[in-house]
């Protein structure tokens, strides 16, 4: 069964791709597990979110290094050939969106919808289970939850499902109020 989520742009692309792969050789689940530790690791690495964006690292410098990662984190081979045709094609920087849109996919595949929350903490998995629970009863479909913490928004949560918005951030609350206090 081919999903038929459009891909966006350049890492759509590349998401698409990789996911044929994976649904080819039954690996959905398992890359989707890899994915997700490169996710982590991206989001607590400095060092490699300098490495996948820095121009002056050379193609062949940044293959070498995302097979040693791939070696480190004990990546499965289509995930980490993946990563090396990501390095050798110089669109390491697009990981990040490859594997939102991988999770988008899958999810759409597994019939559920994947809600994009930008939220100023990270949030308890007992808050992310409720979240769900509540966009699930709103949606009346099942949603998986892609949290990114962002301590700009100040408080209250900024929810993504498609092309809908909910934003409950304070920092949009606190723009209104002051739009209303000048009278716009």
């Amino acid at each position: 069964m081919r999903v038929s989520v459009a891909a966006a742009g350049l890492p759509g692309r590349y998401a698409a791709a990789l996911f044929d792969l994976a649904q080819s050789g039954k690996a959905l689940d398992s890359t989707a597990k890899d994915l997700a530790a490169l996710k982590s690791a991206l989001a607590e690495s400095a060092d490699l979110r300098t490495l996948i964006t820095s121009p002056g690292v050379s193609r062949e410098q940044a293959g070498k290094a995302v097979a040693a990662l791939a070696a480190d984190f004990g990546l499965s081979d289509l995930t980490a050939r993946f990563l090396g045709v990501l390095a050798e094609n110089g669109r390491l920087a697009v990981l990040g969106d490859v594997i939102r849109q991988y999770d988008v996919m899958l999810a759409t595949w597994k019939g559920s919808t994947t809600a994009q929350v930008t939220s100023a903490h990270k949030l308890t998995a007992a808050q992310k289970k409720a979240l769900e629970a509540k966009l699930k009863a709103r949606t009346g479909r099942t949603i998986a939850v892609d949290v990114t913490v962002d301590p700009s928004i100040l408080g209250g949560l900024v929810v993504r499902i498609g092309s809908e918005q909910i934003d409950s951030s304070i920092k949009t609350r606190l723009a209104r109020l002051g739009q209303q206090m000048k009278g716009q």
